[in-house]
This record gives C-alpha cells, sequence and structure tokens, in this order.
C-alpha cells in the first residue's frame, strides 16, 4: 500500500511532466503514467517534422521514465474528441472574427475531463500535471495560484478547471522554478530531458502557420473570404486584404499593405470582411465584456472587486475593477487602459497571486 494513495500523472514525455511524475513517485504516491495522444501530426497537412508532445519520440521517452522507475504507462487516444471540439472551435472562432486560444480549451475541457475518467477506472484518487502553478483550499473552495517561478507560471490556462476537478488535483511543480526542475533532472541522470527542446507551438499547428492550417481545413475558404477592405476607423478604404479570418487584433507583421508608417489591427469585422486598421493609441481600451464564466476562488462576485486582469497569456496583467452582471457575466473595467484586447481569447482575474475565475473576452469597449 502506498504512502499517499494511487495518481494518475499526465506525461507529455517532456521535462515538467516528467520530473512531476518522478517527485509524486519519491513522495510515496502510487503513480500511473499516461500520455494523451490528441493529434496526428500527418493530418495537419504542415511541413514541420513531428515534435512535441503528441510524436512518438514523447510517447517513448515518457514510457522510459515509467519503465525506470517501476510504475505503469498508459497511451490515451483522445483524437476524435480533441478533434471534434478544439479544433473545430478553434477554426470557428476564427471564422467569427475571433482570436481563439485552444490550449486553454484542451485544458479545461479535454484533458482534465479525460484524465479523470480514467483515474476513476484505475481506482485513483487524484491527478497530476506538470504545470507551473499551485493548488489551495480556502473558505470550502478550490482554486488555482501562480506558481512560484513567474516566468513559467502556466495558472492563466487553467482557469477553466472546475471545481470537482480542482478536489481531485495535484501540481507538484508550482513551488519551484524552472532551473530547479533541470537540476534535479540532472542529479537524477534524465539527461535527455534536460537537453530536450520545448515547443510552445499549437499542438496541431506544429508549422506555426494557422493560416495555412485553416486553408488546408476548410477547401475554398481562401476564396470565399479574398479580396475584402482593409479600412480605417471611420471606413475609409486603404488597401485590400487576404480575408479577415487571416488577421488577428494586435497584429503589425505580415499584413501586406504600406501606408508609410507601422499600423495595427484594430477590430475584424466578420459581416463585412473588413479589417479595421489604426495605430497603437487606437488599440487601447478601457473594458470589456467576458462571458462563459468559470470562477474557483469564489462561488460569485457579489460586489465590485479589485483585481489583476490579464488578457492573454504573456500578459503582466493591469488593475481592474470586475463585476459581475448576470450567472455568466462580467464586465471589467481598467483603470490604465489595456491594448491589443481580442475578443476569443481569455481574461483571468487574479486577487494577489490566487485565480478568481475567468471567462471568454466577447468585446471590448472605450468609456466615452
Amino acid at each position: 500500500m502506498s504512502k499517499h494513495g494511487r495518481i494518475l500523472v499526465a506525461m507529455s514525455g517532456g521535462i515538467d511532466s516528467s520530473l512531476a511524475a518522478v517527485l509524486l513517485h519519491e513522495q510515496g504516491y502510487e503513480v500511473i503514467g499516461m500520455t494523451m495522444k490528441t493529434w496526428d501530426y500527418a493530418s495537419s497537412g504542415g511541413t514541420k517534422k513531428e515534435t512535441g508532445c503528441c510524436s512518438l519520440d514523447s510517447i517513448n521517452d515518457a514510457r522510459n521514465i515509467a519503465v525506470e522507475l517501476g510504475f505503469p504507462h498508459y497511451i490515451l487516444d483522445i483524437r476524435a474528441e480533441f478533434g471534434d471540439y478544439v479544433i473545430d472551435h478553434f477554426t470557428g472562432e476564427y471564422l467569427e472574427g475571433r482570436t481563439p486560444n485552444p490550449c486553454v480549451l484542451c485544458n479545461t475541457h479535454i484533458k482534465w475531463d479525460a484524465l479523470l475518467r480514467r483515474a476513476d477506472r484505475l481506482d485513483c484518487e487524484f491527478i497530476a500535471t506538470g504545470h507551473y502553478a499551485n493548488m489551495q483550499f480556502n473558505n470550502g473552495r478550490h482554486y488555482v495560484s501562480k506558481g512560484i517561478d513567474a516566468w513559467k507560471d502556466q495558472s492563466y490556462v487553467l482557469w477553466g478547471v472546475s471545481q470537482e476537478s480542482l478536489a481531485r488535483t495535484k501540481l507538484p511543480l508550482g513551488y519551484l522554478h524552472k532551473a530547479e526542475i533541470r537540476e534535479m533532472a540532472r542529479e537524477r541522470g534524465f539527461i535527455d530531458l534536460v537537453n530536450k527542446s520545448e515547443s510552445y507551438e499549437i499542438c496541431f499547428v506544429p508549422d506555426n502557420d494557422y493560416r495555412g492550417f485553416l486553408k488546408r481545413r476548410i477547401p475554398g475558404l481562401e476564396a470565399e473570404v479574398a479580396g475584402g477592405n482593409f479600412v480605417y476607423a471611420d471606413g475609409t478604404i486603404v488597401g485590400k486584404h487576404e480575408g479577415y479570418p487571416f488577421y488577428t487584433v494586435g497584429q503589425r507583421k505580415g499584413l501586406g499593405i504600406a501606408l508609410g508608417r507601422p499600423v495595427f489591427v484594430t477590430e475584424i469585422r466578420k459581416d463585412t470582411n473588413e479589417v479595421v486598421l489604426g495605430d497603437m493609441p487606437d488599440l487601447f481600451r478601457d473594458g470589456m465584456n467576458v462571458s462563459k464564466l468559470n470562477l474557483q476562488k469564489y462561488a460569485s462576485i457579489e460586489k465590485p472587486l479589485e483585481t489583476i486582469t490579464k488578457v492573454r497569456y504573456k500578459h503582466d496583467g493591469t488593475p481592474a475593477l470586475i463585476e459581475q452582471t448576470g450567472p455568466d457575466q462580467i464586465v471589467a473595467r481598467f483603470h490604465d487602459g489595456v491594448n491589443g484586447i481580442a475578443p476569443g481569447q481569455a481574461a483571468v482575474f487574479y486577487e494577489g497571486d490566487d485565480v478568481v475565475g475567468g471567462g471568454w473576452i466577447m468585446k471590448s469597449f472605450r468609456q466615452e
């Protein structure tokens, strides 16, 4: 009988999830490793060599760790449910003129659910991942807080995990820095993990070309949306673009238009196939409407709450007063304005290091 019980660990084959499994094994848990295959690289039609969490090499790397430490390892094929949900949402959001975040969606709606279902079948009380974040429990609520490594903190991508799932989740890397993880792997002789490169691309877009992916995924899309207008906010036409799904709010490079100064995409107008351009100040917004909420630290926001709000993964966050205006609606008002808010991205609200909750950005606004 193990010291702490049985735990199912998501193992991608990278250093973080591998060390999460190693540390839990050393702490006395009965570890079972599981690698989830979410995508066939050949299906993407891209040109880049297969790498990352779904590759055969990564699956073998995870299995080798399990064999060396003497715990079971399984491969879980979730390509069908991943494709139907995550990829359909990804393409659908671009067609709606929004900028999706598939990694958040996958974490919260695919991987956690898939892991917990298998954990139940394997009599595992807990699941664990290699995310750099911490678990907290206060006042009857489970919630995520930031990892101590500010550069690696991944609390932003976990805002959507439910109370039921959080109650069974362990995050063993939250109190460690990346440099410590590398040193731990080196000390234990896992040199291949230390030297292994890390992938930051979307797993089903291995060449990092989402425009090419959309064109391959939706035959005829390019011809259907080509020839729309680049316009200024006042409606002045300044050129032609390749189609509204191929641009994102905040984009400056790759516009294919020369206006004598740097310009940015400030708005996507799906209904008229227009891409609105402007200067840097035109990107700033005073607030945003957020929907499809998942609240963690509190069951509801009873009165306006001061937060630090992040509007994208690598955003440092900015002070904002949030107000819950309905069961599934929050209005956030920034004290100093934020640039490049893209509908379709996740907004995550923090109280100190704690995740209050998050949701999907529906639209941004300026105060008159």
